[in-house]
């Protein structure tokens, strides 16, 4: 079993704890949105005007545990059990 973990707000948690969690825009289970490609949010062409903007940075939505984060995908883990 692959456990998906993510540091929200600066606390590491395990994603497959909460039955409630999903992840990017087609909203996948936390060991679905990883078998299934693990999408993200990663323009190829950065306007000019947001090309210096958190904007315009790589990301993922989760919600878990009733909350819903915007988090850069460098704070993923992918452990394997």
């Amino acid at each position: 079993m692959k456990r998906v973990y993510a540091c929200l707000v600066g606390q590491w948690v395990c994603l497959n704890d909460d039955p409630s969690c999903v992840m990017g825009d087609y909203k996948k289970d936390p060991y679905s949105w990883w078998e299934e490609n693990a999408s993200v949010y990663a323009p190829q062409i950065r306007s000019r005007e947001l090309e210096n903007s958190a904007y315009s940075l790589d990301y993922i939505n989760i919600y878990y545990k009733g909350k819903d984060y915007r988090i850069n995908p460098i704070f993923i883990q992918i452990v394997n059990e």
